[in-house]
């Protein structure tokens, strides 16, 4: 399992807006082939500054089965009009205890 990491700042004032275009995003994201888990979070102290978190099967099940694909489109459309910049992703491994 690979853990992406999106740091997502949105533009003062659509954070509304934009919470509203993830709900609505959120099945199109989901159903990708590969994907586990997604999971959006708000910052407290920087309400601009959201937190994507997806649980895929791999890097390559998110880069291909995703983001080279129509679902990918769909999801930026609805998200993108708010970032106030481009997104920061990385991808993360489990460090066994």
């Amino acid at each position: 399992m690979v853990l992406e990491v999106a740091l997502i700042d949105v533009l003062p004032g659509h954070e509304d807006a934009f919470a509203a275009a993830y709900a609505e995003g959120h099945p199109v994201l989901a159903g990708a082939t590969g994907c586990r888990s997604v999971r959006m979070t708000r910052g407290i102290e920087s309400p601009t500054r959201f937190v994507l978190l997806v649980e895929w099967d791999s890097v390559e099940a998110h880069e291909d089965n995703f983001r080279a694909t129509e679902r990918f489109e769909q999801w930026r459309a609805l998200i993108g009009p708010h970032f106030a910049g481009p997104p920061v992703v990385e991808h993360f491994l489990d460090v066994p205890a």
